[in-house]
């Protein structure tokens, strides 16, 4: 039988590449397709350009936000040619939270979800026991574990490098009832953007000194390493850090902003898409359709450290089991998780705002002039978008 070989990228974390490399070695994973994967940065993965990737590569993981620019700039293919009635079907039936329809724009389908992630807390329940404290329910709560934290020579800590904490700012809005960048008018209100402004800033004053150089797995790998970070209120949740032998951790929704909304975490994830480059597109869609299968992702999936998109493998008892109730504990935080604008240009606008704004909160830097810019950079991107029409 002759084998179709494909090239495909991922993001080099075990979370992404270990079922996938799961599945290159697995015999007949998918009758007669090959897939030789490599990997790049947490960075490239969040904020690089996939240009870099389409022409030599025919399947590509990326994060949605990115969907607007590779669809007006014909990167990646719509996988509505492809998908069937009964494959749609499946994929509505599977959504968890706004994860499917994150990789949509202007009616294409540009990747499935083939893995999904939002902004919550984590905390090590055994030194929260130590300290007899339970996760904080509202952000005031934050700094009175802090208080005590410190008491015992321990912290609370933050994901809190440039891209994590633009991502919090937008969490913390949309736990005010913002919906940040998809109505009309500015960004977000400027009222608002200050009042959270104001909260980052006394997270700041609080946190372990090194928060700051942190993306989540950064933080993550000290808090199961050590024992001086007991509770984070803001990261991106992982499940490979929850099936540790030893100091494992625990995660759920963020601290509340208002007594009277809900919190709300950032979507994250991942898509797998087919590259507009690619040799053999169908091939390739075929194999992604495997990934996302729903039994192998409930199943073998979870097993290799993946941390899926579809919703059976988020109500699977045996996949929670596996996980030490990783999926449980996340599972209406998935739900509720904001959906970011992936209008085009909107990656761009993103990655100058996180400096912008760590300027802000770090470095006190004046919040009206940041909200100025915001407000005036994300007019330019709608504008872009009415010029372009409804096919650009």
């Amino acid at each position: 039988m002759s084998v179709t070989k494909l090239a495909g990228v991922a993001w080099a974390h075990r979370r992404c590449w270990g079922p996938l490399e799961h599945t290159a070695e697995t015999p007949g994973f998918a009758d007669g397709i090959e897939v030789r994967w490599k990997r790049r940065t947490l960075f490239s993965f969040g904020e690089g350009d996939l240009e870099d990737f389409t022409a030599t590569n025919d399947l590509i993981i990326f994060d949605h936000p990115f969907t607007g620019d590779v669809a007006s700039r014909g990167l990646m293919m719509d996988l509505g040619r492809f998908l069937t009635a009964e494959d749609i079907k499946m994929l509505e039936s599977n959504q968890l939270g706004a994860s499917y329809r994150s990789y949509s724009h202007k009616g294409g389908v540009y990747a499935l979800p083939i893995d999904a992630a939002a902004t919550t807390a984590a905390w090590r329940p055994d030194l929260m026991k130590k300290l007899d404290a339970k996760p904080p329910r509202h952000i005031r709560d934050v700094y009175e574990l802090s208080s005590r934290a410190r008491e015992n020579n321990q912290w609370v800590a933050w994901a809190a490098k440039p891209t994590d904490l633009f991502c919090t700012y937008i969490a913390m809005l949309a736990s005010l009832g913002v919906n940040v960048g998809h109505e009309d008018g500015p960004f977000c209100p400027q009222e608002q953007s200050a009042h959270v402004i104001q909260e980052m800033k006394r997270l700041r004053d609080v946190i372990y000194p090194g928060s700051f150089e942190w993306n989540p797995i950064n933080l993550f790998d000290f808090m199961t390493s050590s024992d001086q970070v007991v509770y984070a209120p803001f990261a991106f949740n992982y499940v490979n850090y929850c099936t540790l032998p030893s100091r494992s951790l625990r995660f759920g929704a963020s601290p509340r902003m208002l007594d009277h909304y809900p919190a709300r975490g950032i979507l994250g994830g991942a898509g797998i898409g087919v590259s507009a480059s690619s040799q053999n597109p169908r091939a390739a869609f075929q194999y992604a359709m495997k990934l996302i299968n729903p039994s192998y992702q409930a199943s073998t999936y979870v097993a290799h450290g993946g941390q899926p998109g579809m919703r059976s493998a988020w109500i699977s008892e045996d996949c929670d089991e596996m996980t030490n109730g990783f999926f449980s504990g996340c599972l209406e935080a998935m739900e509720n998780a904001f959906l970011r604008p992936n209008i085009p240009g909107f990656i761009t606008f993103f990655h100058e705002g996180t400096h912008k704004l760590a300027s802000v909160v770090i470095h006190d830097s004046c919040h009206d002039e940041f909200w100025c810019w915001l407000t005036k950079f994300y007019d330019s991107l709608r504008e872009g978008v009415k010029a372009a029409g409804p096919n650009g």
